[in-house]
């Protein structure tokens, strides 16, 4: 199939780019369209109020790919508007995300699950893709640049492979203009074995996602808060 694929991590993380390896093994021609800097949490944002930078890069994927300076959604939509020409895409795939997007507040502050869902507002099937991960490794993979080795690895590339089979088996029968985004997070570990289980989003509560400044003689009386979350996912 010809497979359109994003992500909210950006164009260097490795999660992307075992999805990539595993996508082109099953044999689907892809295109990428993908963020230069992560843009976890932006859920469906669009970029309104300046242009968005677009770039063909080679870097090493072996096909046609275009590095944005914006959204997922953005990714998506200018790929499909401006960047394929004619060519016909078949779905779109999005991830895969460094730690889970499931239960609704996760989900739709997704940037991942957004990137799946522009290709679904096309008319498109549309993947969405996520790896659990504990806390100590999102920290050490997003604030070390920490590559995933040992078995997060060998999870990271089962997971990939299930990405890959999944598309290939469920894509031909979601019908054109179904609005639907499938969104699969992948346990750890994750097995050629481990079953796959229908789920409804679970309505969770997510507070406390900024922490407050930090307390100075300056600042004391302010009651200002900080605009940085501490959150790992979306």
């Amino acid at each position: 199939m010809n497979l359109l694929v994003t992500n909210d991590d950006g164009i260097g993380s490795p999660f992307f780019h075992e999805l990539v390896r595993a996508l082109r093994a099953a044999g689907h021609t892809l295109y990428l369209a993908v963020p230069a800097a992560e843009q976890s949490w932006t859920g469906a944002s669009k970029t309104r109020s300046r242009p968005v930078k677009c770039a063909k890069v080679d870097r090493g994927f072996g096909c046609p790919t275009w590095m944005l300076d914006g959204t997922p959604s953005d990714c998506v939509n200018i790929a499909i508007a401006h960047l394929l020409g004619d060519v016909k895409l078949d779905a779109v795939v999005s991830g895969i995300n460094v730690g889970f997007n499931c239960s609704l507040g996760f989900i739709l502050a997704s940037g991942t699950v957004a990137g799946a869902w522009e290709g679904a507002i096309h008319g498109l099937p549309a993947f969405a893709f996520s790896q659990d991960v504990s806390e100590e490794v999102y920290a050490h993979l997003k604030d070390r640049g920490g590559e995933p080795d040992g078995e997060l690895l060998a999870t990271l590339r089962t997971s990939a492979a299930h990405a890959a089979r999944l598309v290939g088996e469920l894509a031909p029968g979601v019908g054109r203009n179904s609005f639907t985004v499938q969104n699969f997070n992948f346990p750890i570990p994750c097995r050629a074995d481990t079953p796959v289980r229908r789920t409804v989003p679970a309505q969770v509560h997510v507070p406390g996602l900024f922490s407050p400044r930090p307390t100075t003689a300056r600042t004391a009386s302010s009651g200002a808060a900080s605009s940085t979350s501490r959150r790992r996912s979306p």
